[in-house]
């Protein structure tokens, strides 16, 4: 699979999920739309696995793989969904933007990769300085809006974590295989939940709903952690996470033309800072680099 063509699929997945999230849940309740969603999922890639006769290894570095990637699967996603019932889809989005910031730290202690370059942490702080405006945004619309971005902070933090684990671990296990052992991991901790707090099927299931919680478990589940877990396979942690470098203006844009979601001055402007901070981030380094040596052969 070419590593480019997953890393543009990730994108457009990742950029219509926040808005399907939203839709999975109007009506039947967001536990029992996160549930069906990786109970499709779970069962389609099992399915896939065997058409492509992609083996489910056992060993202790793949169950730890399945570990780190259901870790996320269930606990970042959880929640997701209890922060798409309280503010726009776009917000989300916005907010993983900071993935590539918080996955360079993470990365940093565990992966001894390089974040804290004049550059990078220039960047980190845009990306803080977004976040506060993101805050200001949500305080003007109440107190679950501000709940719900810290919930996505959160969230922000398990899969940059999940990421630099999975990394780290270093198991050389096909992309669908980390993916079908996570979701084996992940739905078990999800019907529990759901029988838990809620056990009750829906006596109606609006159109919007249901076919938003079949391309969630079709897309969002299954072919979009298999091209991330692709892509993570093949690249730096970090360089992996840059995925929300664009995903974040495609999700306000959606939010806008589909379900009528405002994107009100300190969110654009936020927005603007995080993204500023994610091209800092990446490219401030080499850009950083030349001119030292400019400086350096002009002192000469």
């Amino acid at each position: 699979m070419s590593v480019p063509a997953a890393f543009i699929g990730v994108i457009v997945i990742w950029s219509t999920t926040p808005l399907a999230i939203k839709w999975s849940g109007e009506g039947p309740g967001f536990l029992f739309g996160v549930s069906a969603r990786m109970l499709i999922g779970t069962v389609l890639c099992l399915a896939l696995m065997k058409l492509a006769r992609v083996a489910l290894p056992w060993d202790r570095a793949a169950r730890r793989t399945y570990v780190a990637a259901g870790a996320a699967i269930y606990a970042s996603m959880l929640c997701v969904y209890w922060a798409a019932q309280q503010i726009p889809s776009g917000f989300i989005s916005v907010l993983f933007g900071l993935t590539p910031l918080m996955t360079g730290v993470f990365a940093s202690v565990w992966l001894a990769e390089r974040s804290f370059t004049p550059p990078k942490l220039l960047g980190m702080l845009a990306g803080l300085a977004g976040l506060a405006f993101v805050f200001g945004g949500g305080l003007t619309l109440g107190a679950a809006s501000v709940q719900g971005i810290a919930m996505v902070l959160a969230s922000v933090v398990l899969h940059a974590l999940s990421a630099v684990w999975v990394k780290r671990i270093g198991a050389e296990l096909p992309a669908m295989a980390v993916t079908g052992g996570g979701l084996l991991f992940a739905l078990p901790f999800y019907l529990l939940t759901w029988l838990v707090f809620d056990g009750a099927l829906p006596a109606a299931l609006p159109a919007k709903a249901l076919w938003s919680i079949v391309y969630l478990g079709v897309f969002g589940s299954v072919l979009g952690f298999i091209l991330y877990y692709h892509a993570l396979r093949h690249l730096e942690a970090g360089r992996t996470a840059l995925i929300t470098l664009v995903t974040p203006v495609l999700a306000l844009l959606l939010g806008n033309a589909l379900n009528g979601e405002t994107v009100d001055a300190p969110v654009a402007v936020g927005t603007t800072l995080i993204l500023s901070g994610l091209v800092l981030y990446q490219w401030g380094g080499a850009a950083y680099a030349l001119a030292r040596r400019r400086l350096a052969r002009s002192s000469a």
